[in-house]
């Protein structure tokens, strides 16, 4: 059953609300916010590439308050294991049996603050996490429930005693954004003392978790014209044969922008998806999943030049507004 126009109108004045109340925290980022709440929606997770101190803890801290949720931060280090993320089975002398404790990525919003410190091991544990929604210690599945968004960092500058994200991994991130530093005009309001040093533990919610999954289950019903469908395979395949490019968007990214893209038009108020929703998330949930000729890196292309060219050589229809 597909979304109604009437589902569509509560989607979208709910998800703006919900953008609202977490700019009260990260003030003058709303299109990062609900880029973010997108991804969430869309059961999917965010990758911020981002220097230290632009907010990254305000925003985790800031969705979960909204939502009812609970937030953890996992500083990864290069000694951090993967059972300090996942949890560990420990022997209970006293009931005579193996209790699991669980680790920190059984919350609602998990920042992973620069994952790219720790090991690949402990990068794997998070990302087999992220995949399956659960953690299995010695053959028993815990689920983590839902929501579930994993918002990991990774600081662009400094990249000594780091270990690269391998593309595979990279591609399971649903989207890649950054938050960036704050207007004159914010960062003025942040000195004068306007902002809490914590402004998340003042914010109220606005619906509850398990609301927040039925908004997920929602926005899975939006409806996807074929020729919509048609138009984003048109441009992964484009990104696939462009002498820029070693290898062009997976067909896990091509699922993946379904998924936001139907998320992303409810929360416009409609129904079905159009191909701008597409053209709109085209650099966020695709750049990150290309891997670069080296020639063509060295002289200057990006990934994000690649997507951009893919949408401008490839013609956006004129698709039907709904089944």
């Amino acid at each position: 059953m597909s979304m109604t126009p009437e589902q569509a109108a509560w989607f979208r004045d709910t998800f703006a609300r919900l953008v609202d109340n977490v700019d009260q925290a990260l003030l003058g980022k709303r299109e990062v916010v609900g880029l973010v709440l997108s991804a969430m929606l869309a059961e999917g997770h965010v990758l911020l590439e981002d220097a230290p101190g632009t907010g990254k803890t305000s925003l985790a801290k800031a969705i979960a308050a909204s939502v009812q949720g609970t937030s953890t931060r996992i500083q990864f280090t290069p000694d951090l294991l993967p059972s300090d993320v996942t949890g560990v089975t420990i022997y209970d002398q006293q009931n005579h049996r193996f209790e699991f404790h669980r680790g920190p990525v059984f919350s609602s919003i998990v920042l992973a603050d620069e994952i790219n410190r720790a090991s690949p091991k402990t990068q794997s544990a998070l990302l087999e996490v992220m995949e399956e929604s659960r953690v299995t210690v010695d053959g028993v599945a815990h689920e983590v429930g839902r929501p579930f968004l994993v918002i990991a960092t990774q600081n662009p500058i400094e990249q000594s005693g780091t270990y690269k994200l391998p593309e595979a991994q990279l591609d399971r991130f649903m989207l890649k954004t950054s938050i960036g530093y704050p207007t004159l005009a914010v960062t003025e309001r942040i000195l004068a003392g306007v902002v809490d040093r914590n402004p998340s533990a003042s914010l109220s919610a606005i619906i509850t978790t398990s609301a927040v999954a039925d908004m997920a289950d929602l926005a899975a019903t939006v409806h996807v014209d074929p020729v919509v469908a048609r138009y984003a395979a048109q441009l992964v395949e484009h990104t696939r044969a462009s002498d820029a490019t070693r290898l062009g968007v997976s067909v896990r990214g091509a699922i993946s922008m379904m998924r936001v893209a139907k998320v992303y038009a409810a929360s416009q108020g409609r129904h079905f998806v159009v191909p701008d929703d597409v053209k709109t998330l085209a650099v966020p949930v695709w750049a990150h999943r290309l891997v670069l000729d080296p020639e063509a890196e060295f002289s200057g292309t990006t990934a994000e030049s690649i997507v951009q060219r893919a949408v401008s050589a490839v013609e956006a229809p004129l698709a039907r507004a709904a089944g």
